[in-house]
């Protein structure tokens, strides 16, 4: 047989509820149909008196960071040249260009070229460098490209903008070592420029020496030239290891064989150093140090010589011309407002209210009906009664 089937309290209870739900739908229909189909016209309305706003859009393609072609001169300097490029480590120099156009240089060059403060209103600059910051938007996708929009009310100056960040960029970059070949050439640069004093000092120490003619002759120049180019590599060596152990273990392959090259240079330095040691006069002892350091000088100029040019190519082959694959065109149409979706939000941010009041006004209607809550409804509007008093 089968049981029967019983009615509980919390089953009718639930019934109830959404009676009184429903029956309080269908007595403020009218207010939930009309406010909000009224809200929403005057929000239509309104969205015809909003200056319509043009979006310009400018596509450039960023240098492209190649390989580096240093790899050539290893032999002679190492991994000296990754010094430069390691400490770097630019991860994506996309996010650099971007940084780059999002900066306070670019934009204060912008606000002063188009006079920006007398069209935002701004009585500082940086109120001008807000609007334009707030006008503009910077992206990167996936194919490399960086998208730049700018939002302006005339047309032809939002595309003016838009271009006008494009030069902007390439003359902030052309102050700028971006790219690894161009911090690598900065690099060498610099160390070239210092291998070049040392190696004058040293050439003018070598003068002063005051060795007479058959000394010089005696002098076994090869010999303390091939020292001095040990010198110089043992030096570009401890700079390998030193920038190396800023990223790597000591228990590193690559480092152990890096610290294994560096004792094999300085053993032949030893013993080319007892060698040199046992040709070398007491009158020319001098000018034995001070050839040998000239020699190391002159060695280590002209391997930072090289890189250094290298580092150059490197740079050239990358380029660092911005390419400009869509540049910005006054827009046709405008970007906003867009009145449908204004209207449509409107309206059903203006339902979502109004049911909300609708529901409020029911829950306080029955609390009054309730002696015990309309009671504690007095003694609340008691309450804030005397706060305002």
């Amino acid at each position: 047989m089968d049981e029967p089937q019983t009615t509980g309290p919390d089953s009718a209870e639930g019934e109830g509820s959404l009676l009184d739900l429903a029956l309080v739908l269908a007595e403020n229909i009218r207010v939930l149909v009309l406010v909000p189909l009224a809200a929403g016209l005057i929000a239509l309305g309104y969205s015809f008196t909003i200056p319509p706003t043009f979006t310009a859009t400018t596509r450039l393609l960023p240098p492209q960071q190649q390989q580096s072609g240093a790899a050539a001169l290893a032999s002679q300097l190492g991994t000296l040249s990754g010094l430069a490029g390691a400490a770097a480590g630019i991860k994506n120099p996309v996010d650099t260009y971007i940084a780059m156009i999002k900066s306070w240089t670019v934009a204060d060059r912008m606000v002063a070229r188009f006079n920006l403060k007398e069209v935002y209103k701004a009585e500082l600059d940086v109120d001008a460098r807000n609007g334009l910051s707030g006008s503009t938007r910077v992206s990167s996708g996936k194919d490399g490209l960086i998208v730049i929009e700018v939002d302006d009310l005339d047309p032809k100056r939002a595309a003016d903008l838009a271009n006008a960040y494009v030069d902007e960029l390439r003359n902030f970059n052309q102050t700028l070592a971006v790219t690894e070949a161009a911090q690598r050439r900065l690099f060498f640069e610099n160390q070239v420029k210092r291998a070049k004093d040392d190696l004058t000092n040293a050439e003018i120490a070598l003068r002063g020496s005051g060795v007479s003619e058959a000394t010089l002759k005696t002098m076994p120049q090869s010999a303390l030239a091939m020292v001095a180019e040990l010198r110089a590599r043992i030096t570009v060596q401890e700079v390998k290891l030193a920038s190396m152990r800023g990223f790597m273990a000591d228990a590193n392959p690559e480092f152990r064989q890096a610290q294994q090259e560096l004792s094999a240079l300085r053993a032949q330095l030893s013993k080319a150093g007892e060698s040199d040691s046992l040709k070398a006069g007491g009158s020319g002892a001098e000018y034995i140090a001070k050839y040998r350091d000239f020699k190391y000088q002159e060695t280590l100029f002209e391997l930072m010589v090289k890189q250094y040019e290298m580092a150059r190519l490197d740079e050239a082959r990358e380029g660092s011309v911005m390419q400009v694959i869509d540049p910005a065109r006054p827009p046709e149409r405008k970007s906003k407002p867009k009145k449908a979706p204004i209207a449509v939000l409107t309206t059903v941010a203006a339902f979502f209210v109004v049911l909300l009041a609708v529901f409020v006004r029911h829950a306080l209607r029955n609390a009054a009906a309730n002696p015990e809550t309309a009671g504690k409804l007095a003694q609340l509007r008691g309450s804030l009664r005397l706060r305002r008093n």
